[in-house]
């Protein structure tokens, strides 16, 4: 990782100070400073990247936090060409496995071989939710046609009342989990429906190949960032949580635990709740503080497992599954070349999984890929997980859970600039929203506004 600015070496003053360096708030920088503007971004992490983490198994470098990229991507496709990083395909061939009920099965393609009945039920929600995420608008959800109503339910509420059957509702709570982080119950429908228009679609939403896990960062998706904060050099300083803005009508103070720095203006990316983590003066208007306090970040873990040699695609199947049982409820392949090692990567549940100790979770989770992949699943010869929920910064995973009545209440506080003080992170994003895509997006247009407020500031016209 590039070296940045001791917190002591930090300057007096920025045109503009960025709280995170993330994606977002690193792409926000780097379009600024591209614009001539000074900038300096503050992180309270030892490490750039957000929600982007690289972890090491069996020698073999994995995401443990944020992983693919669509083809439609193209602010982070563009973003990682420029440094020089590169994607391959999301390992999708042969059968995949569903345990389901207590009974194993394996299938081809997105959707499992259930019942006639139960695939004409599934087929069903499938197209209502398409439906009605048609008419939901991504950049203001709560002012969309019917929002009332939509966000006055949770997403459980809704299948009870489309008699979903008990299979569909299994299949439901997996893909609440994994986008989410939370049961149905714990999200409104409204929002469930903003993300399945901000991702294009459920099909698009779920697929691999041509979908939202189409591709991944040989790399891995952190060392993207690593190389922008190294093109940014030292107006990145990590290290450096924010305690405390104050502004006023000419400019902003922003306050380290042991340094402070000038600017005429400030970009937060931070998750929205950890705008709380902040002291602001003025404070915060009190739709904007409801918005922090109610849209906290799902519950998500990962785990890899390493083996040998990928011995499922011997036996034909391609690395995913899902299940209704246990910690690990979704699966992948991310082996790096099919002579091995062999990589499984798990998503867990953190309310099963996060409070027992590394070798215990170890346990759950090869256990479960043992049921999952047969005996040769038993005897892993590494293994690594991170429990997300237990970040001290942004914990959890890529989509805030926004329970009934919270996106049409405080929804319109996500990108209103208070003062001078503008919001950026995937979470204000409308289109790709919860993605590294609508990460970048968020700081390019947090930048191009400033920048726009600048030149007036400036006497320039905009």
């Amino acid at each position: 990782m590039s070296k940045s600015r001791d917190v002591a070496a930090m300057p007096a003053y920025a045109d503009v100070v960025i709280v995170g360096a993330g994606f977002a708030g690193l792409s926000a920088a780097d379009r600024l400073s591209s614009l001539g503007h000074s900038v300096l971004v503050l992180e309270g992490r030892d490490r750039v990247g957000g929600r982007s983490f690289t972890g090491e198994v069996a020698g073999v470098k994995v995401d443990l936090g944020a992983t693919w990229v669509s083809k439609r991507h193209s602010a982070i496709r563009n973003l990682a060409e420029r440094m020089g990083c590169t994607t391959t395909p999301q390992f999708s061939q042969g059968r995949n496995v569903l345990w389901l009920a207590k009974r194993r099965h394996t299938y081809n393609g997105t959707i499992p071989k259930l019942s006639p009945a139960t695939l004409v039920n599934m087929g069903r929600i499938q197209l209502a939710l398409d439906k009605l995420a048609s008419t939901i608008n991504p950049d203001a959800p709560w002012a969309s046609p019917r929002a009332a109503e939509f966000d006055a339910i949770s997403f459980e509420e809704w299948l009870d009342r489309k008699r979903a059957r008990a299979t569909t509702r299994a299949m439901m709570t997996i893909v609440s989990k994994v986008e989410w982080g939370c049961q149905p119950s714990d999200v409104s429908l409204l929002h469930v429906l903003r993300t399945i228009r901000a991702f294009g679609g459920f099909d698009h939403m779920l697929d691999n190949e041509g979908g939202m896990q189409d591709e991944r960062y040989r790399e891995t998706t952190q060392e993207i960032a690593v190389r922008l904060a190294a093109s940014l050099g030292d107006r990145v300083v990590t290290d450096a949580p924010v305690r405390r803005i104050e502004q006023d009508d000419t400019g902003v103070t922003v306050f380290t635990d042991t340094a402070q720095v000038e600017a005429t203006y400030a970009i937060v990316t931070t998750a929205t709740e950890h705008r709380l983590g902040i002291d602001f003066e003025p404070a915060l208007p009190e739709v904007a503080q409801g918005l922090a306090r109610s849209w906290g970040l799902g519950k998500l873990s990962k785990a890899f497992v390493a083996y040998d040699r990928p011995f499922w695609r011997t036996n034909g199947l391609s690395g995913e599954a899902v299940t209704d049982t246990g910690a690990v409820f979704i699966t992948y392949d991310v082996s790096p070349d099919p002579a091995g090692p062999g990589i499984l990567m798990a998503f867990c549940d953190p309310r099963v999984f996060d409070t027992h100790p590394p070798e215990v979770r170890r346990e759950m989770v090869v256990r479960q890929l043992t049921d999952l992949y047969g005996p040769h699943a038993a005897n892993p010869i590494d293994y690594i997980d991170h429990c997300w929920n237990l970040e001290p910064f942004a914990p959890g995973g890529p989509n805030p859970v926004v329970a009934p009545h919270a996106a049409l209440r405080y929804g319109p506080a996500l990108t209103e600039p208070h003062g001078r003080i503008h919001w950026a992170g995937t979470e204000t994003a409308g289109e790709w929203t919860g993605s590294m895509n609508g990460a970048v997006l968020t700081g390019l247009r947090a930048a191009e506004r400033i920048a726009a407020r600048l030149r007036v500031d400036h006497g320039v016209l905009a």
